[in-house]
């Protein structure tokens, strides 16, 4: 598999090398779950280009995985205090 670099190709400017910078950081972060940095790494490449869509898009996006997840922890979070507090009172 070739390795991908984004300084091979020394013909982008600052701005779109700090650009794919940042969309390339910010999709790894979605790999791995990591919402708010990925959404952070959208805010910072939307400096370089200021209204991009991709960039817009994609912190909507992560707003929205971020709303997703609180959910689910507010759910998780007193099933999981219930069981260890039960846990306590019987054992």
């Amino acid at each position: 598999m070739a390795h991908h670099d984004l300084y091979d190709d020394h013909s982008l400017t600052h701005e779109e090398l700090k650009y794919r910078e940042h969309t390339e950081r910010a999709a790894h972060f979605i790999k791995i779950d990591l919402f708010r940095s990925a959404r952070e790494e959208f805010k910072a490449a939307l400096e370089y280009r200021p209204g991009d869509e991709q960039c817009l898009s994609g912190i909507s996006q992560m707003n929205d995985n971020i709303q997703r997840d609180k959910k689910v922890v507010f759910v998780v979070v007193p099933v999981v205090i219930a069981i260890i507090a039960a846990i306590a009172i019987f054992n």
